[in-house]
């Protein structure tokens, strides 16, 4: 069978390092398009055999360089998004509505066999949040120029490369108490990057198309239970302190001078809202794809590395020995 060729933006990401390895293995060819291949490039070319992985540098504003890539594409993917805005050019608009809006333009152009785009669940609530008005704008442009585009929404994506555990649990480790915005009470059903891969592939080797499908986990949990759960899993023990919604803004406020911060305000306004499945669209278990993996066993892998003494801690290893 002759390999279809795969063009992905965003390959240098938890989900794009796993999505290259599933493709590659099961005989698609790809392309990968990154800003800086001197950064990026010694963690991608890793993740394929050789001859089955090209790495490009491209400004992906670039329409003439992109352009030239669609010619030998049969299927685009878009991995590409951003939790909060930069300097030149880093905007939501540009990042979640403009750029894919022409990614759509060009697979119609050039007629592919499919465009996979992926977007966030809980957008349609979170309006008041610039970051889901832009998802949810580049959804509508997306389906207007390429209508046989497959958006995906997922909740949250976690693994050992992530930056949502590992940075909770990062912070869990330093500070004496944590704080819960709306109380904790926020609901999520977190999906495994696996998972998540799995999705896409068998979006793509099925031929699913015009759907907006909503990715999320076996279980769902709330902020606080998250929480709970890493603490647990790295043996801290800490305060969880409800916080306030004003001192939380003014937090966020005084976090966003930093280059990556911490939490801003428009994330504070995303968390009001649910991360789970609405039942206004197909899940990933409706088509036939449900995730195997779940949050504690999953965290539990890895999550050693918070510990005291690492995976070589005094209490697993009393467990260990039955000590």
């Amino acid at each position: 069978m002759k390999a279809k060729n795969c063009l992905i933006f965003g390959g240098s990401g938890q989900i794009g390092r796993n999505l290259i390895r599933k493709l590659t293995k099961n005989n698609f060819r790809v392309t990968v398009v990154t800003r800086n291949i001197h950064q990026k490039s010694y963690i991608i070319k890793t993740q394929a055999n050789v001859g089955y992985l090209e790495i490009v540098e491209a400004n992906i504003f670039n329409e003439t360089k992109i352009r030239d890539l669609f010619k030998k594409s049969d299927i685009c993917i878009n991995l590409i998004g951003i939790l909060f805005e930069k300097k030149n050019g880093n905007t939501f608009k540009n990042i979640h509505n403009v750029f894919p809006s022409l990614l759509a333009k060009l697979s119609k152009e050039y007629n592919l066999k499919h465009l996979i785009h992926l977007s966030a669940l809980g957008i349609n609530d979170a309006r008041v949040s610039k970051y889901a008005q832009s998802k949810l704008e580049g959804e509508i442009n997306i389906l207007k120029n390429f209508p046989l585009a497959t958006i995906l929404r997922p909740s949250v994506v976690y693994s050992v490369d992530d930056n949502f555990t590992t940075n909770f649990m990062t912070l869990l480790n330093r500070l004496p108490f944590f704080p819960l915005y709306y109380n904790g009470d926020t609901k999520f059903s977190p999906i495994h990057c696996s998972d998540l891969t799995n999705i896409i592939y068998y979006v793509i080797s099925n031929n699913i198309y015009s759907k907006i499908i909503e990715c999320v986990g076996p279980e769902i949990i709330t902020f606080k239970e998250i929480i709970q759960k890493l603490l647990k899993l790295i043996e801290k023990k800490r305060i969880l302190l409800p916080m306030p919604l004003t001192i939380a803004n003014i937090s966020a406020k005084i976090f966003e001078i930093m280059p990556n911060p911490l939490l801003t305000r428009d994330q504070l306004r995303l968390l009001k809202y649910n991360n789970i499945a609405s039942g206004k669209y197909k899940t990933n278990s409706d088509i036939g794809i449900p995730s195997i993996r779940y949050f504690d066993d999953e965290v539990k892998k890895y999550c050693y590395m918070w510990k005291e003494g690492g995976q070589f801690s005094t209490k697993k290893y009393r467990e260990q020995n039955n000590l």
